[in-house]
């Protein structure tokens, strides 16, 4: 067992946003939530895979929703209604755990952003439970499917849910992941398009063998890579690249912009004009609350499951999609995707036509 303390954590952080690949969610939320817990004097207990017994029970907690604000029109349908003073996924963790009768062990974030991993430490460590070195995705990605536990064939149900209003939501039965994902995300549509929710609360020995291993640890391994190089003014895109097995690819300046919510997902595009050894050229990124696929000069060349990660050029910081500006400097790193993800049924879920190309995969890692 490691116990993190906050410089980890920070690292750990700034890790998942390069991992988010443009989503998991604001680091400011998470670290809102990691400042939360160290203030009621709580630790932060990571243990691998190998540590946890097999009838731990697990969970997984997490914040569903889109990352473009509301317009004034959509806020009016909330009016008169009041925030709970319990955090959500507080509350939504207690009373799964009465609806269960049983107490967790711990939690796995169900994949790895600014404040989607924090969002899995944060009920654990605020109840003296342990965080899981491991998750089911390896990076961010848009729906509850894209996930080694669907590809292991793992139950999502019962689900908990809890919105900022203090309503609480079970679905005890559901027909797989897919349904899943439609059901709560609709919660979220009705809950300012952001809600708390927890699933595949199972053993670990049923968990085991489907979690990927260590990404909490490369997360952390990352965001330091990234933390120091800022500090000595390196190039924070090219050292991360270098211990991620990536690349840096492109270079540019954000030309246009276009983001807009759409069943619940932040749907868009940024387009970026060369600058540098890039200049005369454009990429074109496609987002659907993560970046899905880049074209260089109207071809593409990469796609999920891939990570496609965003630097800013002048600062050497991770940027989330919600944090890309107008005519902001910014460095294209390619990351190559969990494992579980290239094979056959894995692309077939987050693959090309996922992003919407009819295409094979093809990493321009391996190229």
């Amino acid at each position: 067992m490691q116990q993190l303390n906050r410089q980890d954590l920070e690292d750990v952080l700034l890790g998942t946003v390069i991992m988010g690949a443009g989503g998991g969610g604001d680091i400011a939320e998470g670290r809102a939530m990691i400042d939360a817990a160290f203030a009621a004097d709580k630790t932060f207990d990571l243990v691998t895979l190998d540590e946890v017994p097999d009838d731990a029970l697990i969970c997984t907690p997490y914040l569903l929703g889109s990352i473009t604000p509301l317009s004034a029109k959509e806020e009016c349908v909330y009016a008169g209604l009041t925030d709970s003073d319990v955090d959500p996924i507080l509350q939504a963790y207690a009373e799964f755990q009465t609806h269960l009768g049983q107490e967790f062990y711990g939690t796995t974030a169900c994949e790895l952003g600014g404040s989607n991993t924090a969002a899995a430490f944060f009920p654990a460590v605020m109840n003296g439970h342990k965080i899981i070195d491991a998750d089911p995705a390896g990076r961010a990605v848009p729906e509850i499917t894209h996930s080694t536990y669907y590809l292991a064939g793992l139950p999502a149900a019962p689900i908990y849910a809890v919105n900022q209003f203090g309503e609480s939501f079970l679905i005890d039965k559901v027909k797989d992941d897919q349904r899943a994902e439609t059901l709560v995300r609709a919660l979220s549509q009705v809950s300012r398009n952001t809600i708390a929710a927890i699933d595949h609360a199972l053993p670990m020995r049923d968990l085991r063998d489907a979690l990927i291993p260590g990404t909490i640890s490369m997360a952390m391994k990352l965001g330091k890579v990234c933390r120091d190089a800022m500090a000595a003014g390196a190039d924070a895109a090219v050292q991360v690249a270098t211990v991620g097995r990536g690349a840096v690819v492109f270079s540019g300046a954000v030309s246009d912009l276009t983001y807009q919510t759409d069943e619940g997902f932040t749907v868009g595009q940024i387009v970026l004009a060369g600058q540098g050894a890039h200049q005369g050229s454009h990429m074109k990124i496609s987002v659907k609350n993560e970046n899905m696929a880049c074209w260089l000069d109207e071809t593409v060349f990469a796609t999920v499951p891939d990570l496609i990660c965003l630097f800013d050029a002048e600062t050497g910081a991770p940027i989330a999609n919600p944090d890309v500006k107008q005519d902001q400097f910014i460095q294209v790193v390619i990351l190559p995707a969990p494992a579980a993800f290239t094979g056959e049924k894995g692309l077939s879920i987050f693959g090309p036509s996922y992003a919407g190309i009819d295409a094979a995969f093809r990493s321009p890692l391996l190229i």
